[in-house]
This record gives structure tokens, sequence and C-alpha cells, in this order.
């Protein structure tokens, strides 16, 4: 028998007790590192295989106007979600549901029989209606459940389509207001977490654990629904009149660059736009369009050109022979033979393309495309909301004196109506030129605390402010004694200019009789509170003048707005020229406390109505004051005692 000695025994102890401190260091920083480091990893991983999520949706943010109206709100629409392992018979249900929800049998079969705890039916079942709600519980299967759910619903219809946008079936926004504010109006998601073990038994002795929604803040805007309900009710006249390609109306606050109304044909119903037609929803045409402005764009040579003093409007004259010529063409006014000698006021007022073919020259290349840009033109005004377009001017290395001519009176130029509102805007409200906004406040819907509030900004100071009043005056002097006198309302100073824009064919070519027909008015004169621009193009069935169709549905947009927001009436405004064959208004005489037969002395050129009895005269409608159409009725109050 071999003998080990005691020396190699110690070493071998000595081995082993090395080897063993090593395997046990070993095991032992492996369960400090996965303690330690991977501790809350693993435990994160665990509780996710163990804990089941029944998840909570927020309610969407209301969308207001200035005033408080809603504009887009939440209102209920259930959802569909069955357990399979709970329905009895899987045939006849998936049956009911077919029919109900509008699915194939084979579709609902596979719903009703998925290896799964529960399943939504998407997207037949997703915000159903209340036909569809009713049947399910008349029905009242076993294993099919109605998820409290919500849908987007705005309850002015087709109203402000384009600016509010709409919301997908998971309550994204997807267009307008609606995606640009997603962010905000959407909320966080909560829910009630349990734990469950591997056969998906609750576990009774762990606690759930619940996280509530957030809601979405409410956004309120600076749309006044009252003006936005006059522009929408005379876009719809209009096109019923004209049968036009489209139009468009944008009223602005010019005070500080708050959008009051924007609105668009053809339109569209947010809540069913799937039906519409992609290129309706898809443009917003008073942001999205770009075209050639026509005479609504002198407004810019005119600002300029009071601002470097190279005309007075009132010592200076041009003389109109009907066309100009400039680098070899042949520049024609609109009237044929000519305005004849005018001065530069009635330049303005007439619209002469040549006079303000005039006023470019004068300025030269540089300083009139120096205008422009200031003014905001060739960018993006910068309006909360997606698809705006820069417009297109020429290239200064571009223009030429043909170009200069031109662009001078607004053709060979492409613009959006947004820049065109913020331009004019800014040409009337003292030289500030503002960036456009709608969104305006964010509240708190639950403590109607505004937690954000969008301040008005000012980008530039562009002309000063005499020029700009004299900007007023002459504009307001077109409405009173120019091409734009529809657009005149009683009681209310109103300035503006018309426009007529050819457009251009797919060969570069103008088109023969398709115009863009437009006017943009402001009011009151001597203090703007509104500026409206409408837009007709191709209006059927009539001469495609802008004084012709534009300018009137202006001049009601305009008077309408400012007695629905409270503007007070004005006085020393321009009187309206009268032209063969319209007649000049009547003021309503003061008749309170005459006798009736003394009525004959004033009343030539209106007709009257009585109510009550007696031979004094108690009160009458309308007011003494206001201006009528000749041979228009009143009514009077008749009493027994003089008053």
């Amino acid at each position: 028998m071999k003998r080990v000695s005691t020396t190699t025994v110690r070493k071998r102890l000595v081995a082993v007790f090395l080897i063993g401190l090593v395997v046990f260091g070993i095991i032992d920083f492996r369960l400090g590192y996965v303690q330690f480091v991977l501790g809350d990893k693993l435990m994160a991983l665990a509780d996710n295989s163990w804990s089941r999520d029944i998840v909570f949706e927020p309610e969407r943010g209301l969308i207001l106007d200035a005033n408080g109206e809603v504009l887009a709100e939440n209102v209920t629409a259930p959802s569909v979600v069955v357990v399979p392992r709970q329905i009895k018979n899987p045939k006849e249900t998936a049956q009911h549901l077919s029919e109900i929800l509008d699915m194939t049998f084979d579709k609902a079969f596979e719903y009703v029989t998925k290896s799964a705890m529960s399943v939504s039916l998407h997207p037949e079942g997703r915000k159903i209606n209340e036909k569809q709600e009713k049947a399910l519980r008349t029905l009242n299967m076993p294993g099919v459940y109605l998820a409290k759910d919500s849908k987007r619903h705005y309850p002015f219809g087709d109203d402000l389509a384009h600016v509010l946008g709409f919301t997908g079936i998971d309550n994204q926004g997807l267009m307008g207001l609606e995606l640009t504010h997603n962010e905000e109006l959407k909320g966080e998601k909560g829910s009630l977490s349990y734990y469950s073990d591997a056969k998906g038994k609750k576990m009774e002795k762990l606690a759930d654990v619940y996280t509530p929604p957030k809601d979405g803040l409410d956004l309120k805007t600076t749309i006044d629904s009252r003006v936005q309900t006059i522009m929408e009710r005379e876009l719809d006249l209009a096109v019923a009149k004209y049968n036009p390609d489209g139009a468009l109306a944008l009223a602005v606050n010019p005070k500080n660059g708050a959008v009051l109304g924007m609105a668009s044909r053809p339109t569209f119903s947010p809540e069913n736009y799937q039906k519409a037609n992609q290129e309706v929803y898809n443009r917003n045409l008073p942001i999205w369009m770009t075209y050639e402005p026509g005479s609504t764009f002198k407004i810019i040579t005119l600002a300029a050109a009071l601002e470097e003093n190279k005309v007075d409007l009132e010592k200076d004259h041009y003389h109109d022979s009907g066309s100009i010529k400039v680098g070899g063409a042949n520049i024609r006014c609109w009237k044929s033979g000519g305005h004849g000698s005018q001065s530069y006021l009635e330049v303005v007022e007439n619209s002469c393309n040549p006079g303000f073919v005039n006023l470019g020259q004068r300025l030269g290349k540089e300083k009139l495309f120096s205008y422009i840009h200031n003014f905001g033109f060739g960018k993006k005004t910068g309006i909360d909301l997606q698809g705006e377009a820069n417009g297109i001017l020429f290239k200064p290395e571009n223009v030429g004196p043909v170009e200069l001519a031109t662009t001078s009176f607004g053709q060979g130029v492409s613009v959006t109506p947004i820049q065109q509102v913020i331009a004019v805007s800014a040409a009337v409200n003292g030289g500030n030129l503002y960036e456009p906004f709608i969104a305006k406040e964010w509240i708190d819907p639950k403590t109607g605390k505004v937690l954000k509030e969008h301040q008005p900004k000012l980008k530039k100071h562009v002309i000063s402010t005499e020029t700009s009043k004299e900007v007023r005056k002459a504009l307001e002097s077109v409405v009173a004694n120019g091409s734009g006198k529809p657009a005149y309302v009683d009681g209310y100073r109103v300035g503006g200019k018309t426009g007529t824009a050819q457009k251009v064919g797919k060969d570069g070519k103008y088109l023969a009789n398709n115009h863009i027909v437009s006017f943009i008015g402001f009011a009151p004169a001597d203090d703007p509170q509104i500026v409206v621009y409408v837009a007709v193009d191709n209006p059927k069935g009539t001469v495609q003048f802008g004084g012709v169709v534009a300018a009137p549905i202006v001049g009601t947009i305009i008077g309408d707005s400012l007695r629905a927001l409270g503007v007070k009436e004005r006085k020393g405004g321009l009187k309206k020229e009268v032209q063969w064959p319209d007649q000049p208004k009547v003021e309503v005489p003061d008749l309170v406390g005459l006798k009736k037969d003394e009525l004959l002395n004033y009343m030539e050129d209106l007709t009257i109505e009585t109510s009550g009895s007696g031979k004094y005269i108690l009160d009458q409608e309308p007011k003494a004051g206001t201006m009528l159409e000749a041979g228009s009725k009143i009514r009077l109050y008749l009493t027994d005692y003089k008053r």
C-alpha cells in the first residue's frame, strides 16, 4: 500500500480549499450581481409576465371657439369585446355579430373561437352606432361585451371642417387642429393592473395597481363661431348662385393676427371624412391655394409708393390712354380706351393697371420687391396649421421691366390668401405685420384654469402709421366711389380692393373666361376690427369681376360680423357715390310724436305699415337715421295720446 506524505495531503487540502473558495466567490459574485445589478430588470420582467393590464382611454380635449362655444367634443360610442371561453354557441353568436356589425360570418367566427382571454373586434366593432348598440344589448349574448369608448363629434357639422380636421379610429389627430395640437389634446392612457398565474387566474393576495387616465387639455381658439357661421352661409349662397370650381373665405383680426373664421368650398363632414375625396379634405384653400392675386396685390404697391414718398394721391395725376408700353410689351387697362386723366386716388379707385405700372416704375425693382418681402410674401406666415404653401415670387435676377410692371398690379407672382390677408392687415393696422394664429389658450378640463396662453407675435413694422392711415383712406374711397362699391355697408366705414386674376393652364398660357375673382375688405376704416377676404374660382353665368361677384359677399360678411361682434356704427365716413341705374338710399326720418295726418310731408320714398289705432305715432321701426332702399317699408305704432 502506497503511503501519501503529510506534505502532499496538506497541498491537496489547500488546493481543494482554494478551488472551493474561488467557486464560492464566483457564486457569491453572481448572486450579488443578479440581486443588485439585474434585480430591478428581472423583477420588471417577472412583473410583466404575471401582470395583466386593463387600459382606460383618456378623454380627448375639447376644441372651443373664442367665446367658449364647443366646436369639437366627445360622444359615447362603445366598442365590442368578446371572451371566447364564455361563448356557448359560437356559430349562432358569429351569425348575429356578422349581421349587426356588417362583417363576414367567417371573420366573426374566427373572432369568437380565437384562443385568447378576450378579443376586440377591430375595426368593425369599434365605436359602433346607436342602432348596433341597441341590437347587441337586446340579444345579450354570453361572452359579448360592450366596452366604454368615445368618438369625436363636431356640433357645427361641416362648418370649419378644414380647420378643425378630424381624428382616426383611435382618437388620434389626422388633420387640421386635431393633428397640429394632437399631443396636448390626446391626454395620457390609464390602466388597472392585476397579477395572474400561468393559467390566467387572478392572484387574489396581490393588490391591484390603478393608474388613472389623464384627460387631454381643452383648446380655446380665436375662431368666432358667429363670424364663421356668417361666412359659411355666404359661401353656400355663392356656390348655389355661381357654381364655381371652388371658393374660400377668411377673416382675421388685424390688431393681432387672430383668425376669426376660415372656410373652403368644396367642404366635407369631419365625422365621415372617409366618404370624402382626399383632394377635398387635404386642401385647406386659405393656406394651401397659390395663385396670381390680381388687383388685391395693388395695396402693397400703393403702401410702398406712399411710404417712399413717390406719389401724392391728391396732387399727382396720371393719364391713362388704355395701355402702357414696357420693354416691348403692351400692357392694357381693363377698361377699353382707358380712364383718361385722373388723380392717383382715382387710379386706386378705378384699379387702373397702367397707373400702378407707373407707381412700380417710380419705386424701382429693389424697393418694390423689398416691400413685397417685408410684407411676408414668398414665405410661410407661420399659422399653426399644416399644409401652408410659400407662394412664388420672381427671382431678382429674372426681374426685368416687364416683370416689374406686372408685379406692380399682381400678375406673374403667386401668393396664398393667408399671406394677402396678413399683409393687408399690416397695411391698415398702423404698419404691424403679425403672425396669424388660431390656438389661443390651453385649459385644464377639470379646474378650468388657463395653463398656457398664446401671445400675439409681431414680426416687424413694415410702414409708418401715417402711411397706413393714407392707405385706409384710399381704400375707403375705393368702396365709396370706385370698383368696390358693392361692398359698401351703411353705418360702417368699409375699405377694400377688388381682384380679378387670370388662371394659368397646363400649357403655361392664360385661360380664357376663367378667372379667380376676389375682394379684400376691412372695417371700420378709422379703426379696423376685421379684415375679410373672399375668392371665387371661375364663377359661372356672370361677368367675372371681383367687384361684381366677391365684393357684395365681403360687404355682407363684414356688416353682419361687425353687428354680431358688437362694434358700434361709425359716422363721418365717405358717402357712397350713386350711379345709374342705382338709386340713392333714403334716411328714415324721426316720426315719433307726429300726428298721422302729417306723414304725407315725410313719406315720399318709403311705404308705411301701422299697428294699433290712434292719431299719434308712439314708436317706429326701424329707428330714425337708418338708411333704407327707396320704397322700403317701415312700421309705425299708433296711440291716442301724444307722447
